[in-house]
């Protein structure tokens, strides 16, 4: 590589981090905001208009604030995790287009190289738990490490099928491939095992189960603050708007659907708004995740995966081959693929709805029992 590349490199990589960080900001922000609408509060109010500097605000915070190392913990793991995680989470960057020219580097094995550094990150979880030296830091590294193996199968695989449609691993040529029909629409079953497998991915609520402070105080991070701690956190919300983009890339047309119809300056200019219209849709779909629904058990958590997201991602690579061998209209895909979604919901509430009123019938024989028993007179004792 020449020096002139590598200075062009070395600029594009911090341009991109310093919009990473910006959008982090942004994002725990609007986080905020979102949460505290949907619980009827008002979030933050005091840093700036309507609260717009409060992450600035916490960021300075955690810069300065002390960080506390314990002396029990292995040194050199302890310090290492925190870069573990965010690294790859910084380097799957390099591949994804904001647009058909904003891209630091186009590869024909895109989303090839996405998958095999995103899931570097749990190794680092991992790393943060045992070099922390706590009981329960190393119980909710083994638990995260549990959630991101099992959760990566229905990842991988409906991303696969995104492949087979298109044809590419090449992030652009699959934007392209959707300049007419997103595929959402061709694929219905993809999008909602890639968007639930991402969100377990994230280990963001309902699938928060690796630092649930009810069970494990908190995570492999249990033993991190300071400067250390945000950098776990840091990573969390950077994987969270990968998530949201690469969902508008591969599934909502990227910059591409609807097609504009003009082109020069303006066409670059509203492809690029909608393409962050679009993916902070996603994200603030995330949130509304967040604020709605409870946290999962473990068992219920993998039971989810491995019962129910495993073998609808199989079925659905299954389908789409099919589809694809037979050249069939992608209106057939489309629906076998409503068909596989209503009839998975309907099972899930029938079996949801069988053992609540089973627990209610247990309660109430309970109650029963109890109070066919007499109650102890100071005699009897």
């Amino acid at each position: 590589m020449s020096l002139d590349a590598g200075i062009t490199s070395g600029l594009a990589a911090s341009g991109l981090f310093f919009f990473l960080t910006i959008t982090v900001l942004i994002l725990i922000w609007l986080e905020r905001k979102i949460l505290a609408r949907i619980q009827m509060r008002m979030g933050p109010m005091r840093v700036g208009f309507h609260g717009t500097l409060q992450s600035l605000a916490d960021s300075i915070k955690l810069l300065i604030k002390e960080d506390i190392l314990p002396s029990w913990a292995d040194r050199r793991i302890y310090w290492v995790a925190p870069i573990a995680v965010f690294v790859p989470s910084f380097m799957i960057w390099v591949t994804i287009p904001f647009g058909r020219d904003i891209v630091i580097r186009n590869l024909d094995l895109g989303l090839f190289y996405i998958v095999a550094i995103s899931v570097l990150s749990v190794l680092g979880l991992v790393m943060a738990g045992w070099g922390s030296a706590n009981k329960y830091a190393v119980l909710g590294g083994l638990r995260a490490a549990g959630q991101l193996l099992s959760y990566e199968i229905p990842f991988i695989m409906a991303i696969l099928s995104i492949a087979m449609i298109s044809q590419s691993l090449d992030l652009q040529k699959i934007v392209n491939d959707q300049s007419g029909i997103a595929n959402i629409l061709k694929l219905p079953l993809g999008f909602f095992i890639f968007f639930l497998a991402g969100l377990a991915e994230l280990g963001r609520t309902p699938f928060d189960i690796h630092h649930a402070e009810s069970e494990v105080v908190g995570g492999p991070f249990v033993e991190y603050s300071g400067i250390h701690w945000s950098v776990f956190f840091l990573a969390e919300y950077i994987n969270t708007f990968s998530i949201a983009v690469l969902t508008t890339l591969l599934f909502l047309g990227g910059w591409r659907w609807p097609d504009m119809p003009f082109d020069g300056i303006a066409h670059s200019s509203l492809s690029l708004l909608l393409f962050f219209v679009k993916s902070y849709a996603v994200i603030l779909l995330i949130f509304w995740f967040r604020g709605t629904y409870p946290r999962l058990r473990i068992d219920q958590l993998m039971v989810f995966g491995w019962k129910i997201l495993v073998p609808l991602s199989f079925l659905n690579i299954l389908i789409t081959g099919c589809v694809l061998f037979y050249e069939f209209h992608w209106t057939v895909l489309s629906f076998i693929s409503c068909t596989i979604l209503i009839s998975t919901a309907f099972l899930i509430k029938r079996v949801a709805g069988f053992k609540t009123k089973k627990m209610t019938i247990t309660i109430h024989s309970v109650r029963d029992l109890r109070k066919s028993v007499p109650p102890k007179t100071v005699m009897d004792k």
